[in-house]
């Protein structure tokens, strides 16, 4: 599914076509996303001025004077900038109307969410729960070693929880983890301050290389281009079990975490 560096992918991907747009509604083809869409986000949107596209955690938001929309590209959404004139396909649920074109929404799993909220966005109850953003000042190692300290799960896992830190999955958590030299299973705990910030500079590098790159591309993930990312090709140890290690050569082993893969060097992260 897409991650973070995927969103912010997309983000930066559609903010030109997006600001200071004044929307002339929506098309909603099919509603029945993850959360019902609003069956009035037509009427809602119609008029508004776009004021700035942020993302928060894995959510896109486009704001408005009069509210917020909140969306999540789910297991396989993508938004295209495309001509109005563009016929929709199958799985293209929702246009949102730019006069001669649209941002169109495209999600075959139909797991995502287009929502509208109105009022502080802190408070929404998707949001007003998570943990920093990785690539803010907000997270460093001395964050990191709070939040983990009294926490006896593998630090993998605790990593990709969102109370922790927003937006490190799967792929990015195993990358970060070989990067520090930390052990997936290792007790987050056990984890020492020196630790923390090491573990936390490369979740912030690697955050960074992967957007740079235009996030990764393992199924469905296309930019607002239709185009694929490619940071992939710079894994270390994602997907490559039984591949040598491109520090000491040794084959890199799979394990289960959580119903996930993790992936790691034996010799480069031994404990």
């Amino acid at each position: 599914m897409p991650e973070l560096p995927e969103v912010e992918t997309t983000r930066r991907g559609v903010a030109p076509y997006l600001d200071g747009a004044t929307l002339q509604g929506a098309i909603v083809r099919d509603g029945r996303l993850r959360w019902p869409v609003p069956p009035q986000l037509d009427a809602i949107l119609s008029g508004l001025t776009v004021r700035a596209v942020t993302r928060r955690a894995k959510y896109l938001i486009i704001h408005f004077d009069s509210g917020s929309l909140l969306i999540h590209l789910g297991m396989s959404g993508s938004l295209r900038y495309v001509p109005a004139t563009t016929p929709a396909q199958k799985h293209d649920h929702i246009d949102l109307k730019l006069g001669s074109h649209v941002l169109r929404y495209r999600d075959p799993r139909r797991f995502g969410a287009m929502l509208w909220h109105v009022g502080p966005l802190e408070f929404h109850p998707l949001l007003q729960a998570l943990g920093p953003e990785p690539l803010t000042d907000d997270f460093n190692g001395d964050v990191l070693h709070a939040a983990i300290s009294k926490r006896s799960a593998a630090i993998k896992l605790v990593i990709m929880d969102n109370h922790v830190v927003v937006g490190v999955g799967n792929i990015y958590a195993n990358e970060s983890l070989f990067h520090a030299g930390i052990n997936p299973t290792r007790a987050a705990s056990t984890l020492s301050r020196a630790e923390c910030q090491a573990l936390a500079t490369e979740i912030k590098r690697v955050l960074a290389l992967a957007i740079e790159a235009g996030g990764s591309t393992l199924r469905d993930f296309v930019n607002t281009e239709g185009k694929s990312g490619y940071f992939q090709q710079e894994y270390f140890v994602y997907d490559r079990q039984e591949q040598a290690c491109r520090i000491c050569s040794s084959p890199i082993r799979q394990i289960r975490q959580g119903q996930r893969s993790s992936y790691y060097c034996p010799l480069c992260q031994p404990c």
